[in-house]
């Protein structure tokens, strides 16, 4: 595994920080983040062209839009990877 760390939610108190990781490696892009609230969660599986809950192996996260430019880096750098 190739994991790189992109980048931590820029308004972290160091406890509860969304962060974003890179494995270059797998061509996967790794997530930390807040637990949907019931509701959120129930919401999002009644939208989903998915049949039936989320499965225990997968979770639905929340995070700040202020971490898209540390999504947007980690996508990249997953995808360079991929044209080396």
């Amino acid at each position: 595994m190739a994991v790189e760390f992109v980048g931590i939610d820029p308004d972290t108190d160091r406890d509860h920080c969304p962060t974003v990781w890179a494995d270059t490696e797998a061509q996967e892009i790794l997530l930390q983040g807040w637990k949907p609230s019931p509701e959120s969660q129930a919401e999002c599986e009644a939208t989903s062209p998915a049949t039936g809950p989320v499965p225990d192996g997968e979770a639905i996260i929340r995070l700040p839009a202020r971490m898209i430019p540390k999504i947007r880096e980690a996508c990249d750098a997953v995808e360079h990877s991929r044209l080396r």
